[in-house]
């Protein structure tokens, strides 16, 4: 089984440390993002993980190489302009059959084989791996009526949603919705994918999971990884 990592953006929320460094690299405790990802899909018998690069590409290949010494067989696939989330998919070649897709910045203790599996027994086209926010909003909420009307008044609520953890597990016919060659986004194919009625799945995760996109994310992530490492890394 294929896994694509996503790693060919800016990290411009990173900056300043992502002008010398592409994402997928900053390092979490002793390790780069990346090789936690890597050591992750090979505990969950991943065969091979196809890098999709851009920025910074060269500093990527000259550290991970062909992933002899992480004991994963590693390609990469060029992206010669951005091509947003999902479209880099489509350059990608030996796609078929079911594979995992996942951003370079996500630092988790999520079983990837327990994903795997429960998307094989869901019988979907796409499971995407998602994580329950509470996002509280220190302002009283007016409603209206859709006018200047007021019709409620919620005073300093929280809100609960369901967000991607940026990690998919695709059936192979999901990338003729992808156009070759053109930026396209997740949620672009996941529309897409609902309008042409393919069963879309949702695999809800209680662990632990932190995207690394921010500045205050990353942070945080280097803190909490010594605690959580026996579990993320599956040691001991």
């Amino acid at each position: 089984m294929k896994a694509v990592v996503l790693a060919g953006g800016k990290g411009t929320r990173l900056a300043p440390y992502t002008k010398i460094l592409p994402k997928p690299m900053m390092p979490i405790g002793d390790l780069p993002i990346l090789e936690i990802l890597l050591r992750q899909m090979k505990r969950a018998g991943i065969d091979e993980a196809i890098l999709t690069v851009g920025h910074l590409a060269e500093l990527m290949q000259a550290f991970f190489q062909n992933g002899e010494r992480f004991g994963l067989p590693i390609r990469y696939s060029f992206e010669e302009q951005p091509l947003g989330t999902a479209g880099p998919l489509a350059l990608v070649e030996g796609l078929d059959a079911t594979f995992l897709v996942t951003n370079g910045d996500v630092l988790t203790n999520l079983d990837l084989r327990n994903l795997i599996d429960f998307h094989r027994a869901e019988g979907g086209v796409a499971t995407i791996a998602m994580h329950e926010r509470k996002i509280k909003i220190d302002l009283g909420v007016i409603q209206r009526n859709g006018g200047n009307a007021i019709i409620g008044y919620i005073e300093k609520p929280t809100y609960e949603f369901h967000v991607s953890m940026g990690i998919y597990v695709f059936e192979p016919r999901v990338l003729a919705h992808i156009p070759r060659g053109q930026y396209f986004d997740f949620p672009d194919l996941v529309l897409r994918l609902i309008e042409q009625r393919e069963r879309v799945i949702g695999y809800p995760f209680d662990g632990y999971w932190q995207d690394l996109g921010r500045a205050d994310d990353y942070e945080q992530a280097i803190q909490e990884f010594e605690t959580l490492r026996p579990q993320i890394l599956g040691e001991g």
